[in-house]
């Protein structure tokens, strides 16, 4: 666990904000995705595309404030449940076993920020994450 304490307060991004970022970087992806299964083989180009979705989100969740373009445009971003920044252990379980999780029981895991108290997904928790609006960072305490 990191040693970064804040005392800074957060407020949380609310469902429909992560679902319309979700949608903008799944649109992103599946161009991506779609380049590369038409340039090689089917599974081939899905391998590479899978890997450059986790590329993705590691590269914007560590490198840009956490952030993605989805998150950036609709003005939220990840941080760590202490008010850390993500490492790039954390984005890399976020993405890769959080989300699968998340996904695999017909989307249970996503869905599951809509009654939690802290309105974590699964893959949220499993990599100790919370997903708050960026710009207004001095408003609800959770940290």
């Amino acid at each position: 666990m990191s040693e970064y304490r804040s005392s800074t307060t957060y407020q949380l991004a609310d469902v429909g904000q992560r679902f319309l970022a979700l949608l903008i970087d799944g649109v992103i992806s599946g161009v991506i995705v779609g380049i590369f299964t038409a340039v090689f083989r089917p599974g081939v180009g899905s391998l590479i595309g899978a890997l450059l979705g986790i590329a993705y989100q590691w590269y914007f969740l560590t490198k840009q404030n956490g952030q993605t373009p989805g998150k950036s445009i609709m003005g939220i971003r990840v941080i760590k449940t202490d008010g850390s920044p993500l490492r790039d252990a954390d984005a890399i379980v976020r993405a890769v076993v959080g989300n699968w999780i998340s996904g695999i029981f017909f989307g249970l895991g996503y869905l599951w920020a809509l009654w939690d108290p802290n309105r974590q997904t699964w893959h949220d928790k499993i990599a100790n994450t919370y997903v708050i609006v960026a710009d207004k960072e001095k408003r609800k305490v959770i940290v």
